[in-house]
């Protein structure tokens, strides 16, 4: 059975992600076995539905469908972070969003939405049925029987908190594991406090940042009137391995995959490309081999001058 890795902007790290699906077709044995690229999550800026992180930029309709085509004849998943818990009836005729969805729809099912505002994803259930819908770790439930009562609900999947890593005795006892997917990589420390106010205080940029465009367009720069300051928003990944809630290789490929789960997050949307490239390289590729595959990934990116897709 594989062991689905789901990983970070199909836009802003659109050539990052396309290098690494390239890397694992010319150099299969330097991968770990049994490992299955499922899906990349993220957004078309400026999207106002988007959460989780603030994404700026503007996407034109032709990159969108190049994006959306270039993952989907991989067979690989598109998924929209539709997760701004601050989305309520009058944000629901957005047009870019709702040309996003509709671009993206598939018979199959093959594409997916993130969701955490109820009135959002009744909506888009309503409008956009042909969607895979998966619960965001932005609910932050953190509740047994609530993750329980989640689990039961019409969802591909749902990510679980990070808070739950590495409680085996309660990981042991989830139902449902194949329908579990874990943030493997948070780099917010173990039960911040101060987890729900970031996403919210991200939702309103977001909302301020769209609403800025649809004034001003690109003629007049964007200023975040709010003041939120994260300590751990820059964390490089080898400090993010010495929280408790860090789900280390060895970990993965053994205890939690022997226990029945199989869809893993890495996060890193808003994170500088190298910090997501070593991630690729702890998380997917053997460890004997990752200083020659790092090496090859940073020439590549070199020649491939490391831009993004039309943007």
């Amino acid at each position: 059975m594989k062991i689905r890795f789901h990983l970070p902007g199909f836009t802003r790290n659109y050539h990052l992600n396309m290098l690494l699906l390239q890397l694992m077709d010319a150099y299969p044995d330097a991968f770990r076995d049994d490992v299955e690229i499922a899906s990349f999550y993220g957004d078309f800026p400026p999207a106002l539905w988007n959460g989780g992180r603030c994404m700026g930029g503007i996407y034109s309709e032709e990159t969108m469908k190049f994006v959306i085509q270039s993952l989907n004849d991989r067979g690989i998943s598109l998924r929209y972070t539709f997760t701004n818990p601050l989305i309520n009836q009058s944000h629901l005729k957005d047009k870019h969003c709702n040309r996003a969805l509709a671009l993206a729809q598939r018979d199959d099912k093959l594409n997916g939405v993130i969701v955490v505002s109820p009135v959002l994803e009744k909506y888009i259930r309503k409008q956009y049925p042909n969607y895979q819908f998966i619960s965001s770790t932005c609910k932050q439930l953190t509740d047994m029987d609530a993750l329980k009562a989640e689990l039961e609900k019409n969802y591909a999947l749902v990510v679980l908190d990070y808070n739950w890593n590495n409680q085996w005795d309660k990981l042991e006892k989830m139902p449902h594991k194949d329908r579990i997917e874990l943030l493997v990589n948070a780099v917010c420390p173990p039960n911040c406090q101060r987890r729900k106010a970031h996403y919210q205080h991200l939702a309103r940029t977001q909302m301020l940042y769209c609403e800025h465009l649809q004034r001003y367009g690109t003629s007049v720069p964007f200023r975040n009137p709010e003041n939120f300051v994260c300590p751990h928003a820059n964390e490089h990944h080898y400090n993010t391995t010495k929280f408790s809630t860090h789900i280390t290789p060895d970990d993965l490929f053994t205890r939690y995959v022997d226990m029945g789960y199989r869809n893993f997050k890495i996060e890193g949307r808003a994170a500088n490309l190298f910090n997501v490239m070593e991630a690729y390289m702890y998380y997917l590729v053997k460890p004997e081999r990752r200083d020659e595959i790092r090496l090859i990934y940073m020439l590549s990116l070199q020649q491939s001058k490391i831009l993004r897709v039309d943007e």
